[in-house]
């Protein structure tokens, strides 16, 4: 019994090595990004002391620079609603396309064949698309912002349908069924029963597709390049073009893009666990 005891106390120091490791790695590049943002040029050095060094004095006129320099407000604004109306589309059309292909795919060998066709666009990189993407959004009209939600709707089907595929596998068939019994039909047993059971999955899903649109340079760069309509990352890119010299208003700005993914991160991550656990299981 004591050996037991012994065994469960014990510390994996190796686990906890790794796990030191692994925060140092999260931890150390940002700190040096908020360390360099609050630092004026003139306290720039290349010693190792100098560059971990606090500030002399903690101001935010780097903040306030690279807010005017990049236009933040009207960035902030095109990629607060490309990420918001990609996330609500993603939720509403992946997931109806995971609930008919998950609860069809026992039955019938096309809707296998389906999703293992959807499920194969992870696997086609972007820059294979490139070209033929912009062109047929030039001839289509929508080379703007809706084009670009149109494309990111395209791009995270694969990951999304997958996933409600599989946490499809943890709602048991027969609350549907006594839905069916109760009088209601398929669209009404969707959106009553199935889609609010999904809740975990929807936050899992808004959280990856909102990392991707928000981060994401290329698909606006070649998009909506010539509008003069710009996101936070393309602002950013611009940004770096325009002052690749000037690290302290380049970090400032990378930590204004930050923090609004971070506060959404924030909100959902019981959800997202929730979600990735769930979607797990039986898969």
């Amino acid at each position: 019994m004591m050996k037991k005891k012994n065994r469960v106390g014990k510390t994996n120091w190796v686990l906890t090595l790794v796990l030191i490791l692994g925060c140092l790695t999260v931890f150390f590049p940002l700190y040096m990004a908020i360390i360099i943002a609050f630092k004026q040029p003139s306290e720039m050095t290349n010693d190792v002391a100098g560059a971990l060094a606090f500030p002399a004095t903690w101001s935010f006129d780097n903040f306030r620079e690279a807010m005017e320099v990049t236009d933040f407000w009207h960035s902030l604004g095109n990629s607060l609603l490309i990420t918001v109306a990609t996330i609500v589309l993603a939720i509403v059309i992946h997931s109806i396309a995971g609930y008919v292909i998950g609860r069809s795919m026992a039955g019938k060998k096309a809707y296998k064949f389906i999703y293992l066709y959807i499920v194969s666009g992870m696997f086609v990189p972007f820059a294979i698309l490139m070209m033929p993407v912009v062109k047929q959004t030039a001839q289509m009209g929508i080379a703007n912002r809706a084009g670009v939600v149109l494309l990111y709707l395209v791009f995270y089907m694969p990951i999304n349908v997958m996933l409600y595929t599989g946490y499809l596998k943890n709602i048991p068939l027969a609350m549907e069924e006594a839905a069916e019994i109760d009088g209601a039909n398929a669209w009404t047993t969707y959106w009553r029963v199935i889609f609010p059971m999904m809740k975990p999955m929807h936050a899992t899903v808004a959280i990856l597709t909102a990392l991707g649109t928000w981060n994401d340079v290329m698909t606006p760069l070649v998009i909506m390049s010539g509008t003069g309509e710009n996101t936070l990352p393309l602002a950013q890119l611009n940004f770096q073009t325009q002052f690749g010299t000037n690290y302290n208003l380049a970090f400032a700005s990378y930590l204004l893009a930050l923090i609004p993914i971070l506060i959404f991160y924030i909100i959902c991550q019981k959800q997202i666990l929730n979600g990735v656990a769930n979607g797990a299981v039986k898969g």
